[in-house]
C-alpha cells in the first residue's frame, strides 16, 4: 500500500480524512501513484495534473522522503520507503507572492 497525503481541500472533495492507502501496479513512480489516486477518485483528475498532457499544475509540489520530486521525471522511480509504504508521497500547494 502506498501512502499519499493531499492538501485538506483535496481530501475534503474526495471525502476522506488522513493519507490515502493506494494499490499500486508495476513500479512505484510519480505517474503511476498519481494515475491510481486519480482512477479512484475521478474527482481530482484535473486538479493535480493537467488531464491531457499530465504535468503537475502551477502551484503544486510532490514530495518523497522530505525531498522535493517536483521535477523529475515522471516515471522516475520512487524511494523504497514510499513504495513500502513506510513513507508518504505527498502533494503540497506551494505559494508565492511578494
Amino acid at each position: 500500500m502506498i501512502r499519499v497525503e493531499v492538501p485538506h481541500h483535496l481530501r475534503v472533495l474526495v471525502g476522506v480524512e488522513g493519507d490515502i492507502l493506494l494499490d499500486v501496479d508495476g513500479p512505484v513512480t510519480q505517474a503511476s501513484v498519481l494515475d491510481a489516486l486519480e482512477a479512484r477518485f475521478p474527482v481530482l483528475r484535473g486538479t493535480i495534473r493537467d488531464r491531457a498532457t499530465k504535468r503537475r499544475r502551477p502551484y503544486l509540489r510532490f514530495f518523497a522522503c522530505d525531498r522535493d520530486v517536483s521535477f523529475d521525471r515522471p516515471d522516475a522511480p520512487l524511494p523504497d520507503a514510499v513504495a513500502r509504504g513506510e513513507r508518504p508521497f505527498t502533494v503540497i500547494g506551494a505559494m508565492s507572492g511578494g
